[in-house]
């Protein structure tokens, strides 16, 4: 099981709204190249949302799906990687003063990535984490006011 932390300069209500708009998915999730909306209405319990990543050359359709949308302490979701089967990807997010501290916890739960579920893979997954949670934080930290013309940085 692959779990890594980040802090986030910014309350967990500027997290909440990055994680909740699936338009921004593609500024600071690893791989991925494009999102697209699914069912539901993101990020409610049951949404789907579907995105491309490209490798190279090679681009592969997957989704994901909320399980769990508790604001503003979890997110839990489930991706689907095609032939590698699925994951499941939680944020625990937890007020740290004037700051968030978040968590990613992800670990394969069925197809090839949990049959071959490993120490080498959990290292591999570690170094997506790192710079996945680092492009998080610059999305969040980043972030620019709102369409009311607020700070969505609040």
């Amino acid at each position: 099981m692959a779990v890594r932390h980040q802090l986030i300069r910014r309350p967990p209500d500027a997290l909440w709204a990055v994680l909740s708009d699936p338009s921004r998915y593609e500024e600071w999730v690893v791989g991925t190249y494009s999102t697209r909306p699914g069912t539901g209405a993101w990020p409610q319990q049951g949404a789907t949302l579907r995105y491309t990543v490209r490798l190279g050359r090679k681009e592969f359709e997957g989704h994901t799906t909320v399980r769990r949308h508790e604001p503003p302490h979890s997110l839990e979701l489930e991706a689907y990687s095609g032939p590698l089967g699925t994951a499941r990807i939680a944020f625990d997010i937890r007020p740290w003063g004037e700051h968030t501290l978040v968590t990613l916890d992800e670990h394969p739960l069925r197809g090839v990535g949990g049959a071959l579920h490993n120490g080498a893979l959990d290292a591999l997954m570690q170094l997506r984490h790192r710079s996945l949670l680092g492009r998080l934080a610059r999305t969040v930290e980043g972030a620019s006011p709102d369409r009311s013309g607020r700070d969505a940085r609040v």
